[in-house]
């Protein structure tokens, strides 16, 4: 693509010569009307030197007379056109326009390149191929990506002012796991970001980074991080969800339900509104307290739904087990879901709210969508996708998403999967 930059620039600058060069070399009004001139001068010498000559013949002029008015008329024509000036005036017009074409050829080109080097963007210009290839499914490969990576590292260094390029550096450092870099990445785009907010992002986004090259590990430059992103936001959503982590895995659950609540009040449209709510309930059932009812919003485009456990399998699921609740779309199994809640065996049974505050992507919404498939599951494992012992329950026929104005949908957790 930058070949195809350069062709095009060629292209332009050949035009550009073009104009500048025709009306210099090939525009000759001012020589053609003195050339015509000149002829018109001489027939018209000719002309009235023939009258003279036959007026003298014919006796109507003397001697005397005719040799004055042959005199007077060679003088006229001596006066009308200069021969000498003539030429040499052609002849210095054609040097000039040589040596103003010579010059045009070699000077458009050069300032061209020389102004757009100094005023041009071809550093974004580059930095956009590669992100955009980057981008590219077929270029996404690891073994591909992390020449692409090094590539806009390169071009980011030689010229830094762009978020938008380093956000995908950092990214792109995230799925190729090189942790240290990716942080290295989002601390350079707080650097560049136009909003303290922005800037408080970057900089928790780089903690995140730290902490998963840690290993979940709470260390000095992790919690330095955590503590630059708070400074300019003390409310930003993934130093804080890093601080819920880590107390949880200390036990300190009471903690850990405070940042995470904090969460949801600073940011209820989180993308991970449903994790981190799921979270919430279990540190609440870790410490041996019932979580608080959920007031179910109504407020957008959704599904309610009831789930219950088959009085076959009561007291055979352990209370911890993780319960899933999730719609997807219709005909769209292998996708991921549309709308996911995520409790445990111990609040059963529950009515939950689907809608777009526990979408799992931007991308991927229940308000994009007329009908779902609902499916409830607890699982052994704790992850979403099904297991062989996991208990599981689901609507066969699709469900409608209303506005908050239809009726509950009644799930049973009825049969455990065997493959």
């Amino acid at each position: 693509m930058t070949e195809t930059f350069w062709i095009a620039a060629a292209v332009l600058i050949i035009l550009a010569i073009a104009f500048v060069l025709y009306p210099v070399l090939f525009h000759r009004t001012g020589s053609t009307e003195r050339t015509d001139l000149k002829n018109q001068n001489l027939m018209a010498y000719r002309t009235r030197r023939k009258e003279l000559d036959e007026e003298f013949e014919a006796g109507a002029l003397d001697e005397e007379t005719y040799e004055q008015m042959k005199e007077e008329l060679a003088g006229s024509m001596l006066d009308d056109v200069e021969e000498g000036s003539f030429r040499s005036s052609l002849s210095s017009g054609r040097r000039s326009a040589r040596v103003v074409g010579l010059l045009a050829i070699l000077l458009i080109p050069a300032a061209t390149f020389l102004l757009y080097e100094e005023w041009g963007a071809m550093d974004r210009v580059e930095q956009y191929i590669t992100m955009q290839q980057m981008g590219d499914s077929n270029a996404a490969r690891a073994e591909q990506m992390s020449g692409l990576v090094e590539q806009l590292r390169d071009k980011l260094e030689a010229s830094p002012d762009n978020p938008d390029g380093w956000a995908m550096l950092g990214q792109s450092y995230m799925r190729l796991e090189r942790y240290r870099d990716a942080a290295w990445a989002f601390q350079r785009l707080s650097g560049v970001t136009d909003t303290e907010s922005s800037r408080a992002v970057a900089l928790g986004l780089a903690a995140q980074a730290l902490f998963f090259d840690s290993e979940g590990e709470l260390t000095p430059d992790v919690t330095a991080a955590i503590d630059a992103a708070r400074e300019v936001n003390p409310d930003e959503v993934n130093a804080l969800g890093l601080l819920g982590i880590h107390a949880f895995s200390q036990e300190q659950y009471r903690e850990a339900i405070g940042f995470w609540e904090r969460i949801i009040s600073v940011a209820p449209d989180h993308p991970q509104i449903a994790a981190i709510q799921g979270g919430i309930d279990e540190a609440y059932r870790r410490l041996g307290e019932e979580p608080p009812a959920q007031e179910i919003a109504t407020s957008g485009p959704g599904v309610t739904v009831r789930v219950a456990l088959d009085d076959a399998f009561k007291g055979l699921v352990p209370e911890d087990t993780t319960l899933f609740i999730f719609a997807r779309q219709v005909g769209g199994q292998a996708g991921p879901p549309l709308a996911i809640a995520r409790l445990s065996a111990s609040s059963l049974p529950v009515e939950v709210r689907l809608d777009d505050s526990r979408s799992m992507s931007p991308q991927a919404k229940i308000s994009a969508v007329d009908e779902v498939l609902i499916t409830a599951r607890l699982s052994r494992s704790g992850t979403a996708m099904a297991q062989p012992g996991d208990w599981q329950g689901s609507i066969v026929d699709p469900v409608a998403v209303t506005d908050g104005n239809g009726d509950v949908v009644e799930v049973v957790i009825d049969k455990q999967l065997t493959n």
